[in-house]
């Protein structure tokens, strides 16, 4: 649809994903804006791009990451479980993760506007965007959906839903627990989590990923960074 809509602003590289990010590179080099949509698992091909052409070069190339997370009947090569993993330690990106329709549309158009490098991770399906407004998103700042006073539920992307519903649980067995939104795997909402590691004594990270480097061990880092007290934090992921 896109393409048939704005022609010149369309570029289909084929099955390159490389030269897609080197391509992308050279766009933003010469003052262009440009937004690379590709499969999560599949970026892991312009890797070495990614850190030296753009990365590096602190361009404005924004990856649309579909496919983030478990795709089903599309097979193993396909599960997008890698990508928060692999992007956490390259420099200067952000890297965000909409938990909805609308906050995909806003975290879009605040990525295209920063002027850096951003990946916005996002899982296979469709969905109506019935409120384009929704969820104002602040650069690095997560969304507390739910207070609590016994445990924290960090969640990230596609899991959020899932800790709402784990809340509900939860609150039968009269526990009481908090959930967030967190939005932004880099930068982290360091001020809320410091908070957290101040009220809480038990937290969860949710996350639609690989544990290993993944979401909830960027919230073991900072804890450890901080030097937080005895905490006893669980991670749940792939």
């Amino acid at each position: 649809k896109f393409a048939s809509l704005f022609p010149e602003r369309f570029f289909d590289v084929g099955i390159a994903e490389e030269h897609a990010v080197g391509f992308s590179a050279g766009l933003a080099r010469n003052g262009m804006k440009p937004v690379l949509a590709v499969y999560s698992t599949f970026l892991q091909r312009g890797y070495d791009q990614l850190i030296h052409d753009v990365a590096l070069q602190n361009l404005p190339v924004v990856f649309c990451l579909d496919r983030a997370g478990l795709v089903g009947e599309d097979g193993p090569t396909h599960h997008g479980v890698f990508d928060i993993a692999y992007l956490r330690s390259v420099p200067n990106l952000i890297v965000m993760a909409p938990s909805t329709p609308g906050e995909l549309r806003n975290m879009l158009e605040l990525a295209v506007g920063l002027g850096r490098p951003v990946a916005i991770r996002y899982p296979k399906g469709s969905a109506v965007i019935s409120n384009p407004s929704i969820s104002l998103v602040e650069l690095g700042k997560a969304e507390v959906l739910r207070g609590g006073k016994d445990l924290a539920i960090i969640s990230i992307g596609s899991m959020v839903e899932t800790a709402i519903e784990i809340s509900k649980l939860l609150s039968k067995k009269r526990i009481d627990a908090m959930v967030v939104n967190a939005r932004f795997v880099k930068p982290l909402d360091e001020e809320l989590l410091a908070d957290i590691c101040a009220k809480f004594k038990k937290v969860v990270t949710l996350e639609e990923g690989v544990l290993e480097g993944g979401f909830g061990s960027s919230i073991l880092e900072f804890m450890e960074r901080r030097s937080a007290g005895p905490l006893k934090v669980r991670r749940f992921g792939l």
